[in-house]
């Protein structure tokens, strides 16, 4: 039987966690922790009573700094329910890059786990640092100074309309942007995913993703809460255990980008029995890989399309009986989605054009960038910077607009050809970028990881045989590594930086 959710909510993050019960909410395999849904309450209320008395008020940020884990959860929801603004940040950065975030964060206070995170205590400078401690059989507690905080019983709680995440954009191609994320947002994205994939009290999800990112957090972790059932939150993702804490815990489906979900198929083992199905995002899923995630899972294995602007989840592909596309990213699944023009016109179907989206998951914009906000943003509309088109409801992506390849006029999609070089069996990454050229304007390039021998004439020949010639790289370099974020996406321009002296 389908399972529905009001989508039309506007509840503060708190109220998700409202029902009472025993069932697990959350559990880490790493140290066999379970906690139910009563415990993970009062865990969230103890928190937001103690930062409330280290002087978190609504409206302040606390940037976090913690490994993943049910701690981590918790605190996001314990901010939340103060009306404060949690900022996760990935615990390898260095000093000089917690140095940037935390200047343009100005948090309330630095938290991080007792005894860890050297390079965020370096950089935190004045700024007041307070200890997570957690011990085994007792609620995790917070430090300063080394004195336990007191907890407050009474604070005015969070509201649907605070922000309750603030995050920073890749800045891949500018400085990074600060998202801000409200209550309601994020409620609104985790219910619209829940209710795409029919989640149920009796659901298992699997997080490999990390927590400081939507799609682990949202994607993985807060659909599943807000539909009951658990959430399998590992300190560290190791892919080689995946198999084994997939089928010990009734692991029902997992989302992972296709670095990941490489990863795990890498050190595949026994096909785990309750996995219904296995979702992909935050970068282009392959052909190939598609083909050889579901045989390896032996379950249907679903595209989805995010972006942290609209609280991760924006199209899908559904659930079977409905139609998969492997070559789309799916149909409307947390967002409106249109196709335009340049004149702000809806581009007609299996036209190409700018993907533009709205809906309630949907950031209120950029803080403190006006610029930024003027160029993203248009008639309630958020414009994605990616190129696609849509066809009997289906989206199919064709890169983004400002990592087209322009070559004596022909436009060029990067993407389409990282997807023909993965599909020669001996190449495992791959990565496509334009280089200036004196007579072409530019001309392609590529980078590629190999799993086996093969040389560029033979890649370049396999090439030639499902690409048009100007699509054909001029020129291949095989590496041993092509440079990625935290959660997998190819960093195209960084790539183009450092292979082909783009400046």
């Amino acid at each position: 039987m389908r399972v529905t959710y009001d989508l039309e909510s506007g509840e503060p993050l708190r109220a998700v966690l409202s029902a009472s019960g025993s069932h697990r909410a959350l559990l880490c395999p790493d140290d066999d922790q379970s906690i139910s849904v009563d415990e993970l309450g009062a865990i969230i209320d103890g928190l937001a009573g103690r930062l409330h008395a280290l002087g978190v008020r609504r409206g302040d940020r606390v940037a976090i700094v913690l490994d993943d884990g049910p701690e981590l959860i918790a605190l996001l929801f314990a901010v939340a329910a103060l009306g404060a603004a949690a900022a996760p940040l990935n615990p390898v950065y260095t000093t000089a890059e917690y140095a940037f975030f935390l200047g343009d964060l100005a948090p309330r206070l630095l938290l991080a786990a007792v005894g860890d995170g050297r390079a965020a205590r370096e950089a935190a400078s004045s700024l007041p640092v307070v200890d997570m401690v957690r011990s085994a059989g007792e609620h995790p507690t917070l430090y300063a100074d080394g004195v336990q905080a007191p907890c407050s019983s009474t604070f005015e709680p969070g509201q649907p309309d605070d922000v309750a995440l603030l995050l920073h954009t890749s800045g891949t191609t500018s400085r990074p942007k600060q998202v801000p994320l409200l209550q309601r947002n994020l409620v609104a994205s985790a219910r619209a995913t829940a209710s795409h994939y029919q989640l149920a009290a009796t659901d298992v999800s699997y997080c490999a993703m990390p927590l400081f990112h939507v799609h682990g957090l949202i994607g993985s972790t807060l659909a599943q809460l807000v539909a009951g059932g658990t959430v399998v939150t590992p300190r560290r993702f190791a892919p080689s255990r995946f198999w084994s804490q997939a089928r010990d815990h009734g692991v029902t489906w997992l989302s992972a980008s296709p670095t990941f979900h490489q990863a795990i198929l890498k050190h595949a083992g026994e096909q785990v029995e309750t996995l219904r199905f296995a979702r992909s995002c935050s970068s282009a899923l392959a052909a190939a890989l598609l083909e050889r995630a579901e045989r390896g899972y032996g379950v249907p294995v679903l595209e989805a399309y995010g972006m942290t602007e609209a609280s991760h989840q924006m199209t899908s592909n559904p659930l079977p009986p409905a139609a998969r596309r492997p070559d789309s990213v799916g149909i409307s699944a947390g967002a409106s989605v249109r196709v335009v023009d340049e004149a702000w016109i809806d581009a007609p179907a299996g036209t190409p054009g700018e993907v533009v989206v709205s809906g309630r998951g949907v950031t209120p914009g950029y803080l403190g960038n006006d610029a930024a906000n003027a160029a993203s943003f248009r008639d309630g509309w958020f414009r994605t910077g990616d190129k696609g088109l849509l066809r009997d409801g289906y989206l199919y992506l064709q890169g983004r607009l400002k990592e087209m390849i322009i070559r004596g006029g022909e436009n060029i999609s990067p993407a389409e050809i990282d997807e023909v070089l993965l599909s020669h069996p001996a190449v495992s990454e791959a990565v496509c970028f334009g280089v200036a050229d004196e007579k072409y304007g530019q001309v392609v390039e590529a980078a590629v990881v190999l799993s086996a021998s093969a040389t560029e004439q033979e890649l370049r020949a396999h090439c030639r045989g499902s690409l048009a010639a100007f699509k054909v790289p001029a020129k291949i370099r095989v590496v041993d590594a092509i440079p990625r974020t935290p959660t997998g996406k190819v960093q195209r321009r960084i790539v183009a930086a450092e292979f082909a002296g783009e400046q």
